[in-house]
C-alpha cells in the first residue's frame, strides 16, 4: 500500500486569505487588516477585504470540496471575528459563522480540522502590547475556551498555531508581514516564549473540554536533504534540521521542544539564554503540553553534506534548477526526510498540514483550468510521503495548500495555490485539472500515483 488504510486526504486555508467580509455582522479588525491597508504593505494595493468571499459563499466552496473527494478540510477561525477586542465582548455572529461551516463540513462527510490561530491577530489587543504582553497566553485561552466550548463537541482535531516562526521572525522581526514591525532578537524570543505559553494553556483548555482531542502545531522550520545517503551526509541533514547554535528563530524544534519535552534545546538556550524573559523557567510546565500528532508545514528542503570538523556543508543548487512561481525550489525529497526526522525525534504520526506551489494558471480557451505543474508537484512530493511510510515513518494525512486560490499575504492575489481557481473579478470558481486528479489520488488511497 502507497499509504495506511486511514490515512486523512484533505486541503487547507486560512480565515483572513479567504473569508473576506472584513468588517460583515459584527467583526473586529486585526493586524492584517490594518497591515493591508497601510499603502506599500501588499502587492498591488490588494487586501483581504473580500479575499475569496468565502464568508458569503461557503456552502458553495464546502460543496466543491465534496465534489473532489475531499476527507478533511482544514480551516482556521478569525479571533476577532469572535471577539472584536480579542477578549470581552463575544460576537454571537461571528461565532455562528464556523459553526454553520462546521455543520456543512460534517454534512458533506468532510472532516474539520481546526487551526485557533493563523497569523490574523486582534487589532485591539496589538495596541495593548500584542505577543510581547506576557497577559497574551491569557487573551489566547481565553478565546480558546469560547470556541472550543462552541465547537468542541464536533471538532476533535485542533491546531493551536500556525508556523509561529513565520509571523514572529517576517512580522515583528523583519517586518514583511503584519503587525510590520522591526523589533530586536530579544524581543523575538520573548514573543516566542509567549507564544508557547499560549499554546500550553489552550491545549490544557481544549483536553480540559474535550479529553480525545488530538493537538499539534502547524509547524515549519529548516529541512535538510542530505546530499548522499552516506551516514555522514545524512547526520549532517539532522543537523542542519535541528541545529539550535546560532541565535535563530527559524528551527522547528525551537518551538516543539518545549512543548513535547518540557525544556528548550540546550545548545540554543546557551546562545539566547540573556535575550529570554525573567525566570521563564517557571514557565516551562505551562508550556510542555505535548502534541498528539505533528503537522508540518513543507514546502522545499536544504540540500547538504557532511564538512570538516562536524560542519554542515551547503550544497549549491545548479544553474536552471526547477522553481515554483513564488521562486521556491522544488525538492520533492523534504516530504522524506523531514517526516523522516521528525518521527525520529518525536515518535509521533506526522500530518503535512501544507505542501503545494504557487503556480501561473488562468483559465484557457476552452474555459478549463491546466495546471500540469501542479499535479507533477503533488506527484513527486506524495511519491517522497509514501516513501517515508514504506520505511517505517507513520503518516497520518496530507493536507494540499490551499484548497482554492486566495490572498497571498504579503504577495497579494499574485500567487495562485489553490485546486480551484478564483477569478477575483467575480468570484467564479473553476476546478482545475489538479483538482479532478486529487479526486483520483484521493479514490485510490494513492494508489493512482506513479
Amino acid at each position: 500500500m502507497r499509504f495506511p488504510e486511514k490515512f486523512v486526504w484533505g486541503a487547507a486555508a486560512a480565515s483572513y486569505q479567504v473569508e473576506g467580509g472584513f468588517n460583515a455582522d459584527g467583526r473586529g479588525l486585526s493586524v492584517w487588516d490594518m497591515f493591508a491597508h497601510r499603502p506599500g504593505s501588499v502587492h498591488n494595493g490588494d487586501t483581504g477585504d473580500v479575499a475569496t468571499d468565502h464568508y458569503h459563499r461557503y456552502k458553495e466552496d464546502v460543496g466543491l470540496m465534496r465534489d473532489i473527494g475531499l476527507q478533511a478540510y482544514r480551516l482556521s477561525l478569525s479571533w476577532s471575528r469572535i471577539l472584536p477586542d480579542g477578549v470581552g465582548y463575544l460576537n454571537e455572529p461571528g461565532l455562528e459563522f464556523y459553526d454553520r461551516l462546521i455543520d456543512e463540513l460534517l454534512a458533506n462527510n468532510i472532516q474539520p480540522y481546526v487551526t485557533l490561530y493563523h497569523w490574523d491577530f486582534p487589532l485591539q489587543l496589538y495596541y495593548r502590547g500584542g505577543w510581547l504582553n506576557r497577559d497574551s497566553s491569557d487573551w489566547f485561552a481565553e478565546y480558546a475556551q469560547i470556541v472550543v466550548r462552541a465547537l468542541g463537541d464536533r471538532v476533535r482535531f485542533w491546531m493551536t498555531m500556525n508556523e509561529p516562526s513565520v509571523f514572529t521572525v517576517l512580522g515583528h522581526l523583519s517586518g514583511i508581514h503584519a503587525p510590520g514591525d522591526r523589533l530586536g532578537a530579544a524581543e523575538g524570543f520573548r514573543i516566542a516564549h509567549h507564544v508557547l505559553m499560549a499554546h500550553g494553556k489552550a491545549s490544557q483548555v481544549i483536553r480540559a473540554l474535550r479529553p480525545d482531542a488530538q493537538i499539534s502545531m502547524a509547524g515549519n522550520g529548516t529541512v535538510g536533504i542530505p546530499a548522499t545517503r552516506s551516514e555522514a551526509d545524512i547526520a549532517a541533514a539532522r543537523k542542519h534540521m535541528f541545529d539550535t547554535t546560532e541565535p535563530s528563530l527559524w528551527n522547528l524544534n525551537w518551538w516543539s521542544d518545549p512543548a513535547m519535552f518540557g525544556h528548550y534545546p540546550a545548545e540554543g538556550l546557551k546562545a539566547v539564554e540573556s535575550m529570554m524573559p525573567a525566570g521563564f523557567e517557571k514557565d516551562m510546565e505551562i508550556i510542555h503540553q505535548p502534541y498528539n500528532y505533528f503537522g508540518l508545514n513543507c514546502y522545499w528542503g536544504d540540500e547538504v553534506s557532511a564538512g570538516v570538523d562536524g560542519k554542515v556543508d551547503s550544497v549549491p543548487k545548479y544553474s536552471g534548477h526547477p522553481i515554483t512561481a513564488f521562486h521556491w525550489p522544488v525538492t520533492p525529497d523534504a516530504l522524506y526526510w523531514g517526516p523522516k526526522f521528525l518521527y525520529e525525534r518525536y515518535k509521533l504520526p506526522v500530518l503535512i498540514t501544507e505542501n503545494g506551489l504557487s503556480n501561473s494558471d488562468w483559465v484557457s480557451l476552452d474555459g478549463k483550468v491546466h495546471d500540469p505543474q501542479r499535479i507533477d508537484h503533488m506527484a513527486r512530493y506524495l511519491g517522497a510521503f509514501s516513501r517515508a511510510y514504506q520505511d517505517g515513518v507513520e503518516v497520518a494525512g496530507y493536507l494540499h495548500w490551499s484548497i482554492m486560490d486566495n490572498f497571498e499575504w504579503a504577495e497579494g492575489m499574485k500567487h495562485r495555490f489553490g485546486l480551484i481557481h478564483v477569478d477575483y473579478r467575480d468570484g467564479k470558481r473553476t476546478l482545475k485539472d489538479s483538482a479532478h486528479w486529487y479526486k483520483e489520488v484521493i479514490r485510490s488511497n494513492g494508489e493512482s500515483l506513479p
